[in-house]
């Protein structure tokens, strides 16, 4: 089961700007990828060693540093120290159980937001904390471990000559930024199609099984909606910013981004009014059905208890050689054919009256 808060009571009591990082155990190590690119030049290497990112700082053209492996703070703090960020920032990078938020400085921002995909193998969301930090010719990106949705990002950085459109790093953070939210609408879709089939089955055979599989749905919503809300107030803050790392051009950019980021919100808000709702068409579905048992077995009653009657009267140890009145039926030649046609004329009488009232 997905984890909805991460821990962090082993930060409790440290000064702030400790480094200390907040996640899933892991032993791999650090991979660090590195694409310099301008007009008329494009480099893709990976290095390692956090060392030979420096002498891309300073350089004329965008450089995009991804790091997978923030567990290892040592490499953090040692990029974060040559690129002049605050030591809150390195720590925010290593703690991965922030919400999105953004963070501004005459030198660079700061993005924090999540990324989500779905797992295959246990069918469930899984949340990895992304830190962008972008400067005037740079963009440093932290993950949490391999795999991302930027691929299609390095291939249109590879594909596209020239690469003006890919020029300032503004534009590539908000690239980065958008297959994220872009990804979103898929892990959407896949939660879509799952409402709906949930919905058909509650409607035609509700089980036991599709209350756990409800209350699985509605905390991957709320899961999703904790990692999406706050992406409109970092998106909204970089459209209404006036840093001079914004250029104009990105502005159109932005707002786009902003929009589908008010799309993703208000369709994760509908899959929680529907899983909402499929609660109580499962409980209206099941009420149904024990109405439906209930009612059969109430008609089934309702004949036998006049038979059941009968056959307790003529149960009876009655002599008919005492008396007149101790059931004379009993010394009819026909009786017992006479008692069956009396039953089954009651309980043929019965349900035909129920069939047409419409309860059967």
């Amino acid at each position: 089961m997905t984890r909805l808060f991460k821990k962090v009571s082993k930060k409790a009591g440290l000064m702030p700007g400790s480094m200390v990082y907040v996640g899933d155990k892991r032993d791999e190590a650090v991979s660090i990828n590195i694409i310099d690119y301008d007009d008329g030049h494009f480099e893709q290497k990976e290095v390692l060693a956090p060392e030979e990112c420096f002498p891309f700082r300073d350089t004329p053209t965008i450089t995009w540093i991804d790091i997978t492996g923030i567990h290892n703070v040592d490499v953090v703090r040692t990029i974060g120290e040559h690129f002049d960020l605050h030591p809150l920032v390195m720590e925010d990078i290593v703690n991965t159980g922030h919400r999105p938020k953004i963070e501004e400085t005459e030198k660079y921002v700061f993005v924090v937001l999540k990324m989500i995909y779905h797992n295959p193998e246990n069918e469930e969301l899984v949340a990895e904390q992304v830190s962008i930090v972008f400067g005037s010719n740079f963009v440093i990106s932290f993950q949490e471990k391999k795999g991302d949705v930027f691929t299609p990002i390095r291939e249109r950085i590879k594909k596209t000559i020239p690469r003006v459109r890919f020029l300032g790093a503004d534009y590539l953070a908000y690239a980065l930024i958008d297959a994220i939210v872009d990804n979103y609408f898929a892990v959407l879709e896949m939660l879509g199609e799952q409402v709906e089939s949930l919905e058909d089955m509650l409607i035609d055979r509700p089980e036991p099984t599709s209350l756990e599989t409800i209350h699985d749905l509605k905390r991957e919503l709320i899961f999703l909606r904790k990692a999406v809300w706050p992406l409109r107030e970092v998106v909204g803050g970089m459209e209404r910013s006036e840093s001079p790392l914004y250029h104009d051009y990105t502005s159109a950019y932005l707002r786009d981004l902003y929009e589908h980021t008010i799309q993703v919100i208000d369709t994760t808000e509908t899959f929680r009014d529907m899983v909402s709702g499929l609660l109580d068409i499962y409980l209206s579905s099941v009420s149904n059905k024990m109405n439906e048992v209930m009612k059969v077995l109430t008609i089934i009653a309702t004949i036998f208890i006049p038979l059941g009657f009968l056959a307790g009267v003529y149960g009876m140890n009655f002599d008919t050689s005492a008396s007149p009145f101790n059931l004379p039926e009993l010394g009819m030649r026909f009786g017992y054919p006479l008692f069956w046609a009396v039953a089954i004329a009651i309980g043929g009488g019965l349900f035909w009256y129920f069939r047409r009232k419409g309860w059967l």
